[in-house]
């Protein structure tokens, strides 16, 4: 009985709490972590510029508001979105500043993940706490103070008994190894921006040796060390799905051709591991600094290669876009009322 509990208890825990990285977009099983700022196309047919994938860029998220806006009421907004981005209130918005919040943006995603499981993980630390220390000592939660690896291992998997152990040895150990890459100054505690890099090492630079270590546990089933076309091939596209399919789908060949031309770049018939790592974590393109180029080529009028509130006021459009009225949908509304 208290393993069964033991059981449940742990599979509530790791729905609360996942340290794996996200599955990436695609067909099969997509490893790529994309650094695209959009799902839209930057470019269309004809290499016609898409503004979609500004707006996406730009705003991330709060994109949809911004569609519903009119051109007045986009503007209103974006003069305060600049005045955000302006850190040291110059009135001019370098590159850098510009980078820093399409970063901000792209990721607003991780934060907001991140914060709901850090309170979730406070909150079972609270619950750890004796009543003695809770009503005695009127001992608090620190909501920023650090968390140590033995408390986040409890509180993330709780009780193991021994005999359960070796099915949560491998999440163990990717953890732990997580943490330790994770804890940058090695005192074997995570502040919330360490947990941040944990749970999202994709983002971070420091991180991606862990993202393509599991990436080769996972796929390197003969473990030699690289990953052979049937073994790429298998994790794309495992058994069971063959079994379904009369033939081979276009995308597994594909797929072959993207191995043989891309993937394996020294021609040997297999990935080593740095070619996973161009694989996983396309290394070639930055995305932000093209953007951030991009935007400032658009509404630089004077060339000095930063925008004014004015520049990128009176190129709204190219910021935040307004398809209230491209589409009459503000007179829609209005009529609603």
């Amino acid at each position: 009985m208290a393993r069964i509990l033991s059981t449940v208890c742990l599979c509530l825990c790791l729905l609360v709490i996942d340290a794996r990285p996200p599955e990436a977009k695609g067909q099969g099983k997509d490893r790529v972590y994309d650094q695209d700022l959009s799902e839209e196309e930057h470019f269309k047919e004809g290499e016609e510029h898409n503004a979609e994938y500004d707006h996406d860029a730009f705003l991330g998220k709060e994109k949809k508001k911004f569609d519903e806006l009119t051109p007045e009421e986009s503007k209103e907004r974006l003069g305060k979105i600049v005045d955000r981005i302006d850190k040291d209130n110059d009135g001019k918005i370098t590159r850098k500043e510009l980078e820093d919040w399409i970063k901000f943006t792209s990721k607003r995603y991780v934060f907001e993940d991140v914060d709901r499981q850090w309170e979730q993980l406070k909150k079972i630390e609270r619950s750890h706490m004796t009543l003695e220390e809770r009503y005695v000592d009127k001992k608090e939660i620190d909501p920023n103070g650090a968390i140590g690896w033995e408390l986040y291992k409890n509180m993330t998997y709780g009780y193991i008994p021994e005999e359960d152990d070796y099915e949560y040895k491998d999440m163990l150990k990717r953890d732990k190894r997580r943490w330790e890459m994770a804890d940058i100054d090695k005192d074997n505690k995570i502040s919330k921006e360490e947990y941040t890099a944990m749970l999202h090492p994709e983002e971070y630079d420091h991180m991606k040796d862990v993202v393509v270590d599991e990436t080769l546990e996972d796929i390197d089933k003969d473990g030699d060390g690289v990953v052979s076309i049937d073994e790429y091939l298998g994790d794309l596209y495992p058994e069971s799905e063959k079994e379904k399919d009369k033939e081979e789908p276009e995308w597994v060949k594909t797929e072959r051709e993207h191995f043989r031309d891309f993937r394996d770049k020294n021609k040997d018939g297999k990935m080593d591991r740095d070619e996973v790592k161009d694989w996983i974590i396309p290394p070639d393109y930055d995305h932000v600094e093209a953007e951030a180029r991009h935007l400032i080529r658009e509404a630089d009028k004077d060339e000095d290669d930063m925008l004014t509130k004015e520049e990128i006021l009176d190129k709204h459009d190219v910021f935040v876009g307004s398809q209230a009225t491209d589409f009459g949908e503000a007179l829609t509304r209005h009529d609603e009322f």
